[in-house]
């Protein structure tokens, strides 16, 4: 946990009110060990038998001073390459805050949840449909996300759509996510000097390049590759310029089953390692240093119409048989869960969005992005659905912290007590400690007697948290920049930024 927690008098150690995140202590794991392995062999197969195409020149030249062969425009990689990128790489990668309490260790069984995605669309209560997404907009969400506690990280959720330059996008998009959050912040870049700008727009804000080095308050994602096997050049400069600048990369892989991968979610999973591995491994020779993150995100179709199903129940199973394997290689990793279909807060909404962040967070996943604010299949953001997901998280992350089984949580002496006496444990001193220290309390779902609720204003979770929302944003400003950088960044950046100390 990120918190201090305090003891109670009774010396009963409370549970944080906002469960931000939780260690895993009993990984769930659906593959037998022995089918692990055929995968994790599968997806070294794909690499040194079928290779990657269009690989740029410079990752090329370094492929094959290392023993790859290039069989006309396919690179495959040696096998003793691949394994050696995964032994001797980072298994703890420090994702950090620009506050030290929101700093994030990402490898071995710690499990966060954040936003996530490139939606173009954000839902209007006022006007209740979808409008294009503007800056001013990712600044909003970023805010939202640094008020709501159980959203540990902010991933660039919405693009600018009202930034037509590609290098003032990917600025812009940085400067308003690191301007609203101090949690980290995960964006992208189009083009390798971009990532310069970024890079200083860093430097800046830590005071130093050094100081960001070793803090990398922002990290960057990466989709080197683009299904089925091949590379993507543009992005592999990307990620090579961000290894130099010092900035953690998220390597990305985005295979649609029975589209862009095969049918089957062993071969979907298989080429999705393979084509993660593609990108950690060149990670790993351009420095043996740097810090990289798998993003293996097998995404299921609906194959009647060809659309991604991000709800899917086979999307679940998908998504662990990756996170097993990563987990085998000790590999960090980052997925996608919470990528409902819905286009509302609704019984679609909630039950597709538990069933794939509650198995992503069971099956030991480290990072899990779109598991706050998205709807519509990636396509749209929703700033209520930021507020129920927010509570929807905390719920799940508690419901998965195992509970103590000893002497003193057996309570046979209050048992006896207690049947002794008044035959209930309402008034007991240990049910009031254990109250304040057991239990998660939900703020935004409904727990109002049918009279409480008969004489309120009858609005549903949806309504609810959107209320919230319009709350929060009105009234919520971050604190964690100097008014000397936020006077900057306003007149560089059409942000409108609100100095708390005015």
């Amino acid at each position: 946990m990120t918190r201090k927690r305090k003891k109670l008098r009774s010396g009963v150690e409370p549970i944080d009110k906002n469960v931000t995140s939780f260690l895993n202590k009993k990984i769930f794991s659906p593959l037998e060990a022995s089918n692990v392995e055929k995968l994790a062999d599968a997806a070294k197969k794909i690499l040194t038998d079928i290779g990657m195409s269009d690989a740029p020149e410079e990752l090329c030249e370094l492929i094959l001073e290392h023993g790859g062969e290039l069989q006309g425009n396919r690179l495959t990689y040696p096998l003793d390459l691949i394994e050696s990128a995964i032994a001797k790489r980072q298994h703890v990668v420090l994702l950090a805050g620009q506050t030290s309490e929101n700093d994030l260790h990402i490898g071995g069984n710690y499990v966060y949840a954040g936003t996530g995605g490139a939606a173009p669309n954000l839902y209007s209560p006022e006007a209740n449909e979808y409008v294009p997404s503007k800056l001013k907009d990712l600044y909003n969400a970023a805010r939202l996300a640094d008020r709501l506690p159980n959203i540990s990280f902010f991933s660039r959720s919405l693009v600018a759509g009202d930034i037509k330059d590609p290098l003032e996008f990917d600025l812009s998009t940085a400067a308003a996510s690191l301007a609203g959050t101090s949690k980290h912040v995960m964006v992208q870049a189009s083009h390798w000097s971009h990532v310069v700008a970024i890079a200083e727009l860093c430097y800046k804000i830590a005071e130093g390049e050094e100081n960001f080095r070793k803090r990398p308050f922002l990290s960057l994602h990466v989709n080197h590759a683009v299904p089925p096997l091949r590379f993507d050049p543009a992005s592999i400069k990307v990620m090579m310029e961000a290894v130099k600048r010092g900035i953690p990369v998220h390597c990305n892989v985005f295979g649609q089953l029975g589209a862009s991968s095969p049918v089957t979610i062993a071969g979907s999973v298989s080429q999705t390692l393979a084509e993660n591995l593609a990108g950690l491994v060149a990670v790993h020779i351009l420095d043996p240093e740097a810090a990289s993150i798998a993003g293996p995100r097998p995404m299921i179709t609906d194959l009647r119409t060809g659309g991604m199903a991000g709800g899917a129940p086979e999307q679940l199973m998908a998504t662990a048989a990756a996170v097993q394997v990563m987990r085998f290689w000790k590999v960090p990793c980052s997925v996608i869960a919470g990528a409902t279909d819905s286009k509302l807060i609704d019984f679609q909404c909630g039950y597709e969005k538990a069933l794939t962040i509650n198995s992503a967070a069971q099956t030991g996943a480290n990072l899990i992005t779109q598991a706050a604010g998205s709807q519509a299949s990636l396509m749209a953001v929703n700033y209520g659905a930021m507020v129920a997901d927010n509570e929807l998280i905390g719920i799940l992350f508690r419901s998965n912290i195992i509970p103590e089984i000893s002497d003193e949580t057996l309570m046979h002496d209050s048992i006896k007590e207690v049947v002794s006496n008044e035959g209930h444990y309402l008034g007991h001193p240990e049910t009031y400690a254990r109250m304040k220290s057991d239990f998660y309390y939900p703020e935004i779902a409904e727990r109002k007697s049918i009279e409480e609720w008969e004489n309120s204003e009858k609005l549903d979770m949806g309504k609810r948290a959107s209320s919230e929302a319009l709350e929060i944003l009105n009234n919520y400003w971050p604190s964690h920049l100097p008014a000397k950088l936020i006077d900057d960044l306003n007149s560089r950046f059409p942000l409108e930024l609100k100095r708390p100390d005015l």
